[in-house]
Parts: C-alpha cells; structure tokens; sequence
C-alpha cells in the first residue's frame, strides 16, 4: 500500500484492475519496472481468484517427440540434429506404439506431441503419427503440432494452412499446442528463428484452427534478446486475436533454458523474472481464463509459488519432457499426480484434475 500512495501510475493500474480496465502496453512496461513484485502479485492473485477461484489444474499426459530431425536453425534450440547426425532418429509407426506401451498408464488422458520440422519424411508422416495413436488410444486427446509446424507442413505439401489443419482433424487432431510463438516481434523471429514461420503465420494458424472449432494454447518464450516491451507486444497480439475468436484456452510463459544443465545462475532467467512475467501475464491477458505455471521450466518450488501469482494451472505429468531438458533444465522429466497434488494442496488451493479443455475429472 506504500508504493500505491507513493506511485501514481500504479495507483492507476490497481484502480484500472480492481474496475476490470484492460491494460495498456505502457501499464505494462511500469509493472516490470516497479521494485514491488508483490503488489504485482496482488493484484494478479485477485484476478485470477476472480476467474478460478481457489481452484488449480493439472493433467496427466504425455510428451511424444516424433523426430528430432530438423530443417530450422533456432538459436534457442538443443534438441534438433540433422538427418545424418549422431542422435538423430525419426519414429517408425511400431516405435511409436512401442514408446508410447512402455510408458502408458490408464490415467493418462493427453498425448502433447511436437518435434523437429523434418523435411526429410512427407506430410503423411504427421498424419499417419496422429492417425495411428487415435486408432490404439481412442479416448486420448491429441494435442498435435504448433503453429510454426501447420506452416512447415503447408510448405512440404503443397496445401494451403487451412488444408492442412483440416487433413490433421480428419486424422484425429483435436487441439494444436502453443509452442512455436516464441516471442511475435519480427525482429525477435528474424534474430533467432529465421527459418520458422513469422508472427502473422503463427497468428494465422491458430485463427484457421479456432475457425475450425479447435481451441488451442499460446506460449511466450522469454529471456533471451528479447525486450520487456517485446514480451507484452507478444501479449497483445495475443489478446488481440483472443478478442476476435476466443480460442486460446490457456497461455504459458516459458523461461528459455540454458545449453546445460551445469549453466550458472547467470545464463537462466531469475526467480524474481519468473514470477514477475507470470503475474504480469495474468494482468494483460484479460481475456484468456488461465496462465499456466510450467514446472519444467522454473521448478516445482516456484510453481508453487507461481499459484498466488496469478497462475491457475501446473500443467501435468508429462511422463518423459525432452525439449527442455535438452537445453538445460534442471527438473526431472517427470511428475507424479500425488505429487502435483500436494504441490497444489501446500500453495492452500483446490487441486483440480482435468482433460485437455478443462473439464473437471475430478476433485481432490
């Protein structure tokens, strides 16, 4: 209440919050600069409370990464070989069954599935992975290929973005992941992914989808090159094409992660970074009902803490993560549901186990 009486601006901002006044960009630039984080925090717990309640979401799933074979030259990126690189593999369909048998159980209810743009295997290949795991798992939701990945694969095909995402919800496709967004500046993309679909493909996919009947997730890689001002530009690309189709079911700040896991303190993004950007995406994103806290990237710890900062949601179980730990993270590859649970339960919230589009499973 101190800096309220003492900053004018950000009196401003909690009178703005407390009316339900969207945000400007310059709001945002002063919440990233204020000293206090915890008036922040604040006030995105009080608009998430608002949204959710006392509730947070979890669900059990699993990560299939399809190949790691890669025609794109991201600098974020330590999961990519090239075909004939040691390391590289591309999935037959029977090793797809088989990696998917060893770590199946019944509680799993989401494959999360996205991999290198290998230009090396046809459009067919994408298709025949959903295909085949709708056929062995029925009752899974697939939630199948970024935006980045529609634009590789309308590319390779020869077919329009639309085109493409129709063939994949005739092969069983039911929601398309947010990864892929990075950051929406050209600037940033031209930088760090030039070879990667621009801001308006990203956008585009993910308005194609929606208008298809897909609801979908967004993400915002930070703590690279990028500015303050780029991560809420980012933002409000988002809640703009939010405003027009309401499609985005979830958004999820993730923490670039360092080329090792050895990496010092100085090449991660800080505790103090992590919880700023979650608790400043629950005040911008007025318009999407949750902001997820992704535990492989910041640890289970600040996850934790990430639930009075505004976050609603710790994503799952994930069963086995590569991306990440392929670049650095520290946080093992997986999660029990028991210790999800009391992860929720020690923040004092509700843990809410759900499917992909949340829906309540169940109660604890």
């Amino acid at each position: 209440m101190t800096t309220l009486l003492l900053d004018k601006k950000m009196q401003e901002i909690w009178e703005k919050v407390l009316v339900g006044e969207r945000l400007s960009i310059e709001d945002g630039l002063h919440l990233f600069e204020t000293q206090d984080l915890l008036t922040v925090a604040q006030l995105a717990n009080h608009v998430n409370e608002k949204k959710n309640g006392n509730k947070v979401y979890f669900i059990e799933n699993m990560y299939i990464n399809p190949t790691n074979v890669c025609e794109a030259t991201c600098s974020f990126c330590h999961f990519k070989r090239k075909e004939d690189e040691e390391g590289a593999y591309t999935m037959s369909m029977d090793e797809l069954l088989h990696y998917v048998e060893h770590r199946w159980n019944d509680n799993i209810r989401e494959f999360h599935i996205v991999g290198g743009h290998n230009d090396q295997v046809p459009f067919d290949y994408y298709l025949n992975t959903i295909r085949t795991l709708k056929k062995h798992y029925p009752t899974c939701t697939i939630k199948a290929y970024t935006g980045a990945e529609i634009e590789f694969f309308s590319r390779i095909s020869g077919l329009s973005m639309e085109d493409v995402l129709k063939e994949l919800i005739k092969a069983g496709l039911d929601t398309l992941p947010g990864g892929g967004a990075e950051i929406l500046t050209e600037r940033y993309r031209l930088k760090m992914s030039p070879d990667k679909a621009s801001t308006d493909q990203w956008l585009y996919a993910h308005e194609l989808a929606h208008g298809l009947g897909l609801k979908t997730h967004a993400t915002m890689l930070y703590g690279s090159i990028e500015s303050t001002e780029e991560r809420l530009i980012h933002m409000d690309r988002l809640r703009q094409l939010q405003d027009k189709t309401n499609g985005f079911m979830v958004f999820i700040p993730l923490a670039v992660q360092p080329k090792s896991v050895n990496a010092s303190i100085k090449r991660r993004t800080s505790a103090y970074d992590d919880m700023r950007t979650l608790a400043i995406s629950r005040l911008m994103l007025d318009n999407f009902d949750h902001i997820k806290a992704y535990w492989i990237n910041i640890g289970v710890q600040l996850t934790q803490m990430a639930l009075t900062f505004g976050s609603s949601d710790i994503h799952g179980t994930l069963i086995e993560e590569r991306i990440s730990h392929s670049a650095g993270a520290t946080t093992s590859q997986g999660i029990t549901r028991d210790e999800l649970i009391h992860l929720i339960k020690g923040a004092n919230k509700k843990p809410i186990e759900r499917d992909t589009f949340y829906n309540i499973i169940k109660e604890y």
